[in-house]
């Protein structure tokens, strides 16, 4: 992994943002159940999505008891690639990608629609096989999650693909017909019958899903997110954010038995969901419950992360493919909303200083969250005063960003807003305190108190941050600075010192020369 410091140069990232933003590259997903295209602001480690619509065309319906495209579902496909076309054209698109999945691969007359979809679309189709889309959508949650361990499941409206995913290292892929549409097909929309063919599948897929148990299931595709997003609302989870929500298993099953058992319409917050989706949500339901009730999962996590991502990851060289997703997303936000945007960089170097001189141990994950909220820190600046913690919590809760989990998110959101209204644990959003756990609130409250004596010494500019060195010595929290700053060190920034030495339990001083 590279550090921190070797790619956050400000200069660099404001160089490269530019770039990215001069040359937007664009991805068309001819799916089975949805044809979807998501413009990007560029090839970059962590790359946000500028633009995102999708026609739910159904071209993947039928198809294993007809063996052909329906007509009307290849006329809305088309008309839709035509639309992209144009759309592509005004956003001044550098670079456009189009992939088709298991409906053209599987029809007899996927080859003519995919000389339709060319001219349509007027850019060439890579058709995926089975195993390239489970290696792509692999791919797809390394893009978006640190350090992934566990095995990847992708399920369309065609196919379900499985692959064992380490780290950075993907391994073979399998591809089985278990796609929302060939479910709903091969059964007759019979669920008892859905389920047998899903047993009888899973079962042949034991040997994959065996690496499965007491490690992470990551669930790409729409039909998963759909059921997560009813997950939330009947549990009253607070964040809305589908990647990285994380649940457990035994809690998992439960809902999912609700979903197979329950009219969708009457599914609370269902209105959320398409109409077209609606009846696909019980069959990624049996499916899902088998991989949980087969593999024995630690965890099942709800990547947005899938094929298209894993797409543009495998178009990045070398090294920038080893950048921390979470740490490359946070530098970008530095770089277009703090004042000054190599203040950022300073504060992980000046925290880094300080959490060094202390006894307790900080995790690497807690390290590198640390870091990311150096970064984030002054997004709220250009708010009202008044407002500033509230902003900070809107746009970071909210933000796309990858490679952080719902905890990880609530830890970023509290480091930042409490640094504006202070580190008082009442002051807290009680419901992100809650989500991020006790370890976590505790160091997001250290990090707020350390920001609230950095910004009074450098009013959010860079330069000056080096020359104040925070560290603890003999016991007591000790500000240095330079004699020429005596008349900075008055009672407002010794009480913001003292706040750092009443969290830790230290005596705070301020000393000048």
């Amino acid at each position: 992994m590279a550090s921190p410091s070797a790619i956050l140069a400000p200069a660099e990232i404001a160089e490269r943002l530019a770039s990215h933003r001069s040359r937007p590259v664009a991805i068309i997903d001819i799916g089975s159940n949805s044809v979807r295209l998501v413009a990007y602001d560029g090839l970059s480690r962590a790359p946000t999505p500028m633009y995102n619509e999708k026609v739910l065309c159904g071209l993947g319906r039928n198809v294993f008891t007809t063996g052909r495209l329906n007509d009307e579902a290849v006329t809305r496909a088309l008309t839709a690639l035509n639309r992209f076309r144009i759309l592509c054209e005004t956003m001044r698109v550098s670079q456009v990608f189009v992939l088709a999945t298991a409906a053209a691969r599987d029809a007899q007359n996927g080859p003519d629609f995919l000389r339709a979809a060319e001219a349509a679309c007027g850019c060439e189709i890579q058709l995926l096989s089975g195993r390239r889309e489970a290696e792509l959508s692999a791919l797809g949650v390394v893009s978006g999650f640190h350090a992934p361990d566990g095995v990847v499941g992708d399920m369309g409206g065609g196919s379900l693909e499985l692959v064992d995913v380490r780290g950075t290292v993907v391994g073979q892929g399998v591809t089985m017909p278990l796609g929302g549409l060939t479910l709903q097909d091969l059964s007759g929309g019979s669920l008892k019958k859905a389920g047998k063919l899903v047993r009888e599948h899973m079962r042949k897929a034991e040997p994959q899903l065996e690496i499965l148990k007491g490690r992470t299931f990551y669930a790409v595709g729409g039909t998963w997110r759909a059921i997560a997003k009813l997950h939330q609302a009947a549990r009253g989870y607070p964040v809305h954010v589908m990647h990285g929500y994380t649940v457990d298993p035994t809690d998992e099953l439960s809902f999912l038995q609700v979903v197979e058992q329950t009219d969708a319409a009457l599914l609370q917050d269902v209105e959320t969901v398409s109409e077209a989706r609606r009846p696909l949500l019980a069959y990624g339901a049996l499916v899902l419950e088998e991989i949980i009730r087969v593999g024995r999962p630690r965890a099942v996590a709800i990547s947005a992360s899938g094929v298209r991502e894993g797409l543009l990851f495998e178009q990045l060289d070398r090294d920038t493919r080893q950048l921390d997703p979470l740490i490359a997303s946070a530098a970008e936000f530095n770089a277009l909303r703090a004042r000054a945007p190599r203040h950022g960089e300073e504060l992980i170097a000046w925290t880094d200083h300080f959490v060094a001189a202390l006894d307790g141990p900080e995790t690497a994950d807690e390290r590198r969250l640390r870091h990311a909220a150096c970064l984030l820190s002054d997004v709220g600046w250009r708010a009202h005063p008044d407002y500033r913690g509230e902003q900070s919590i809107a746009s970071i809760q909210n933000a796309a960003f990858v490679g952080v989990d719902h905890p990880g998110r609530a830890y970023l959101s509290l480091a930042v807003a409490l640094r504006h209204t202070g580190v008082a644990p009442e002051k807290a959003n009680q419901v992100l305190r809650n989500l991020a756990g006790p370890r976590l609130f505790e160091r997001a409250r250290l990090l707020s108190a350390l920001l609230r004596v950095a910004f009074p010494i450098t009013a959010g500019m860079d330069g000056a941050l080096p020359r104040a060195p925070l560290t603890v010595e003999d016991g007591r929290v000790t500000l240095r600075l330079p004699q020429e700053w005596v008349n900075l060190s008055g009672e407002r920034l010794l009480n913001r010192v003292r706040g750092v030495g009443r969290i830790l339990g230290f005596d705070a001083r301020i000393t000048v020369g």
